[in-house]
């Protein structure tokens, strides 16, 4: 048995709610950047394709997902893009320098191509506009293109291009990151306040359904976090519905504890934004909150040697190609256990990305396509953390990081799906030696059994997948056992565990 220093309690009562999980937390991105678009979701030159040259294989393993709503254009590519090269005959479109990334982009995929995937595998669209080179007529006049109906200039000159039917894109990015150095056309807090304010006030009168996101800080590590948002929001509040976050975290240190701990870094994250949002809130006597969209999160660091080498303006080049391991899905189980701990206020995330670029798809173009580790704990969220998240009272034995203290061993979240009569508790064991004793009061929960106990686990800290060999994937051979309203189980080391429970 484990010593009694490795064993953690939880209580989980219905009573005890968060708030309903908006689905669209489980999000993801596809940007024009390296492979996610040329040679990954689009390869007219793979052998399975449809009729505009999407990988059919590809496709499956999105809707293997579930994905509910995907980031596009971008990204840093985004403050560069004029939308109107990607629209109309692709014979006609214009091949440009795509200065984010140094590439070339040809425009052969654009805003209908994109809609068309997206609706073909069920996904909703979160459209981004570029507030770095441009500004309120673009915006307005992309989102007439989009969403209006007919009998305008922009809306037919859709129609014209062969889709009739409008978008009806419910979600808008106003810009992206305009707080970086790195940014095409990077903006002073007051400068970018008044500019999505401004185009934000035109989308709302073209289309006043909308959705907006505020621009918030790229990372904790920015130097004018959290002052961005207060000044920002002090423009934006009355036009926006959300506020953006953006963080990646990596281990280039070798720390694998201080690494599994980086979620307090992302809880202390949306913690600041909240607290931010409200004091903007306080501030204008508002009534109305401002929720969280962290749409852009994800480990990112193994690829940042290769990229310094890839030569520049060249089609799809394979940048930002993380090859990930099994310590990188368990962090990402535990920053996605954070989301649902704030389902309150984050209501909507984005896998950053979705396809070869720092993504849990790849392929190799005109070839094969594989699940990469971090697939799997997505998946599982994605599949299992629909309905209301509860929130468990825990007792964990803690331990002492690089850069964090008091981290528990158990991170854990619990979703209630009323209408499936379902209960899903996922647990991440952060210890790396060492199983964990765990015992669950689920008393208030009668007639429920255990339905099936999913284990990602791997001797190996730093096992990848490939496209010959899945080194990492899930196994439903847990031990989790249900008993007079307990459910016990030992969780081994350094794991991720889904444990589902159905009412018999």
């Amino acid at each position: 048995m484990a010593s009694a220093a490795n064993k953690a309690r939880v209580v989980v009562d219905k009573a005890f709610r968060i708030a309903d999980v908006d689905k669209r937390i489980y999000g993801s991105f596809i940007e024009h950047l390296g492979r996610a678009v040329y040679g990954g979701i689009y390869d007219p030159s793979h052998p399975e394709t449809d009729s505009l040259g999407f990988r059919e294989d590809v496709k499956q393993l999105v809707q293997e997902l579930g994905v509910p709503i995907i980031r596009y254009p971008g990204g840093n590519f985004v403050s560069g893009y004029n939308w109107e090269d990607g629209v109309g005959p692709i014979e006609s479109r214009p091949r440009r320098l795509e200065l984010a990334w140094r590439t070339i982009e040809p425009n052969e995929v654009g805003t209908n191509e994109f809609m068309a995937w997206a609706k073909e595998i069920g996904s909703e669209v979160m459209m981004a506009v570029n507030l770095g080179t441009r500004g309120v007529d673009a915006a307005r006049n992309l989102l007439e293109y989009c969403n209006h109906p007919s009998g305008s200039y922009w809306s037919d000159l859709r129609r014209s291009h062969g889709y009739d039917q409008p978008h009806k894109v419910k979600t808008w990015c106003l810009g992206n990151e305009m707080d970086g150095p790195w940014q095409i056309g990077q903006k002073t807090p007051q400068e970018y306040g008044r500019l999505a304010y401004e185009t934000g006030k035109a989308m709302k009168l073209v289309d006043p359904d909308i959705e907006l996101v505020s621009c918030g800080s790229s990372s904790t590590g920015m130097p004018t976090f959290p002052e961005w948002e207060a000044i920002t929001l002090d423009h934006t509040y009355d036009v926006a519905d959300f506020v953006s976050l953006h963080q990646y975290y990596g281990n280039r240190d070798g720390d694998s504890a201080n690494f599994l701990a980086r979620t307090m870094d992302m809880d202390h994250f949306i913690r600041t934004v909240i607290s931010t949002c409200d004091y903007v809130k306080a501030k204008k006597r508002s009534k109305k909150t401002m929720y969280l969209s962290f749409d852009e999160w994800n480990v990112w660091y193994h690829s940042n040697d290769a990229d310094t080498k890839i030569d520049p303006w060249t089609v799809g080049p394979p940048q930002l190609e993380d090859v990930y391991n099994f310590e990188d899905a368990l962090l990402v189980g535990g920053m996605l256990i954070t989301f649902l701990k704030h389902a309150d206020r984050v209501k909507m995330a984005c896998l950053a990305q979705l396809v070869n670029v720092i993504a849990p798809i790849m392929t190799e173009t005109g070839g094969r396509s594989w699940k990469q580790t971090i697939f799997y704990p997505y998946l599982h969220a994605s599949r299992y953390g629909r309905g209301v998240s509860l929130q468990p009272i825990v007792d964990s034995p803690k331990y002492d990081a690089q850069d964090y203290t008091d981290v528990p061993y158990l991170e854990t979240a619990v979703v209630y799906n009323e209408e499936e009569e379902e209960l899903t508790i996922f647990a991440l064991n952060r210890h790396l030696e060492e199983a964990l004793d765990v015992e669950c009061d689920v008393r208030g929960f009668e007639g429920y059994q255990i339905a099936e106990h999913i284990v990602l686990e791997n001797d190996d800290l730093k096992a990848v997948n490939t496209a010959a060999e899945e080194n990492v994937k899930p196994h439903s051979r847990g031990s989790a056992a249900l008993k007079d309203g307990f459910v016990s189980t030992r969780l081994s080391k350094a794991s991720w565990n889904v444990i589902r429970l159905k009412k018999a």
